[in-house]
């Protein structure tokens, strides 16, 4: 006799394949592979730069500096494909900790510019050892034309998908 006020859940009917297996394998569709593949990533990440007290949206933003110096923080949105909202937050962060710092524009002085510091610089390299284990992980078993394979058709879908390559905001 079942208690009142109790819910038990009953068993799944099926047992869900792992990861890798049935749909969530090469039988799967690819945008749910890509998403599958896209968790499983980040949250190694996570774990590995949480030991640094970085996220994984603060070491893309890092990352873009370092990449493109100068940038301000509309165009760092862009390119870590981030909401305004979020860099903005990600910056003051990061300024607070000594990692970026900025500078007016010299034409438009209103816009602000934003660079790795020397300690911003030293945090990345730190950041990027991590993240090369993890991409030595996912390039384990691949050829070097195998990974450019990967890498340009990952290119193509963000490029293809994405309308005048802006980030569409959420």
């Amino acid at each position: 006799m079942r208690k009142i006020g109790t819910s038990a859940m009953p068993p799944p009917s099926r047992k869900i394949p792992p990861p890798g297996q049935g749909k969530r394998g090469e039988q799967g569709y690819l945008a749910y592979l890509l998403r599958q593949a896209q968790a499983a990533s980040r949250l190694t990440l996570e774990r590995a730069l949480a030991e640094l007290g970085v996220t994984p949206p603060q070491f893309v933003v890092l990352t873009m500096l370092k990449a493109y110096p100068g940038l301000s923080g509309a165009d760092l949105a862009r390119v870590a494909l981030l909401t305004p909202q979020t860099v903005g937050v990600i910056i003051r962060h990061l300024e607070r900790d000594g990692a970026i710092r900025k500078t007016p524009h010299p034409v438009y002085g209103r816009v602000l510019q934003w660079q790795l510091t020397g300690h911003g610089a030293t945090l990345l390299g730190q950041c990027r050892r991590h993240a090369t284990l993890l991409e030595r992980r996912l390039a384990a078993g691949l050829t070097a034309k195998e990974q450019s394979t990967v890498r340009r058709w990952l290119s193509k879908i963000a490029a293809e998908l994405q309308p005048d390559g802006q980030f569409p905001r959420q």
